[in-house]
C-alpha cells in the first residue's frame, strides 16, 4: 500500500502525543496515512508489551490509519547504525510516502533524538540505487525518497518552523491519546507514577497545542521543525 504520509515513532504513543492531530486532519482530507513504531516500549514503567500493542491498535482505529506496524527494535538500546538504517529504509521503500514525519530532533528521552537522526539517515539511504533491499516475501524494493522529512515536537519546547491547524480534530487527537490507558493518569492504577502519567502532563499537552494554535490564529496547533528551507509557489495559501 502506498502512503501519502508515514510517521515514524520511537515508542507507541509518541505520534499520538505529538502529531496525531496532523495525521487525523490529513486523513479527513482523504490522504492515506500510516504509523510505524520502532520499539514496543518494553522499557516503560507502566503496562506491558501486549497491553501497549492492543492500545496502539485501538488508537490506529480511532485515527483511521491505513497502516500501523512495529519494527520491534530494542527499546532504549536501539542504535542509529547500518542495521537499523536498512530496516527503516526498507519501510520507507515499502510504503513510498511523500512526507515522512519523525521524532523531535532533541528531547528529554534520548530515544527521541536518536530516532530522529535514524529517520533522516534512513530517508537518505532509501533513495540510493546501489542499496538493495527486499520485503518480507523477498520482493525487491525499488529506491524511494520522500519529498520531505518533518520532525514533530515532543516534551521539550522547540520553536516550530511551521504549525498545523488541528482545531477541527482535537477530540480525535485526545481520544487517540486516551487509548493508551496504561500510560496515563488513572485513579484505579496501582502502578508507579511516571512523567507522563502525572495529570499535569496532559495539561501541558493541551497548553502546548493552544500556544502553537494561538501563534497562527487558531484554537489548537501542532508544531514541526524542518532541516531545510520550505519552498512554496503560492504565498496566499499561508495562514
Amino acid at each position: 500500500m502506498k502512503l501519502d504520509i508515514l510517521a515514524l515513532a520511537a515508542h507507541p504513543d509518541d505520534t499520538e502525543l505529538s502529531c496525531s492531530g496532523t495525521l487525523a486532519a490529513h486523513i479527513a482530507q482523504g490522504y492515506k496515512v500510516g504509523v510505524v513504531d520502532l520499539t514496543r516500549g518494553e522499557m516503560g514503567t507502566r503496562g506491558t508489551v501486549e497491553i501497549r500493542k492492543q492500545e496502539a491498535q485501538a488508537s490506529a482505529e480511532i485515527l483511521k490509519l491505513s497502516v500501523r506496524e512495529n519494527l520491534g527494535f530494542e527499546d532504549v538500546f536501539f542504535a542509529n547504525d547500518k542495521e537499523h538504517q536498512l530496516r527503516v529504509a526498507a519501510i520507507i521503500r515499502k510504503y513510498r510516502p511523500h512526507i515522512l514525519l519523525a521524532n523531535a530532533v532533541r528531547d528529554r528521552h534520548p530515544d527521541h533524538g536518536k530516532a530522529a537522526s535514524l529517520a533522516t539517515d534512513a530517508y537518505f539511504v532509501a533513495g540510493l540505487k546501489q542499496v538493495e533491499l527486499t520485503d518480507e516475501d523477498g520482493q525487491v524494493l525499488e529506491p524511494w525518497r520522500p519529498k520531505a522529512v518533518y520532525h514533530y515536537i515532543q516534551s521539550n519546547y522547540i520553536k516550530p518552523d511551521f504549525v498545523v491547524d488541528i482545531s477541527d480534530v482535537w477530540d480525535i487527537k485526545m481520544a487517540s491519546i486516551r487509548a493508551f490507558k496504561s500510560q496515563f493518569f488513572n485513579h484505579d492504577s496501582a502502578e508507579p507514577e511516571t512523567y507522563i502519567s502525572n495529570p499535569e502532563f496532559m495539561k501541558m499537552i493541551e497548553a502546548r497545542a493552544k500556544e502553537y494554535g494561538h501563534s497562527i490564529g487558531v484554537k489548537y496547533g501542532e508544531g514541526f521543525t524542518v532541516n531545510r528551507n520550505i519552498g512554496i509557489k503560492d504565498i496566499t495559501g499561508l495562514l
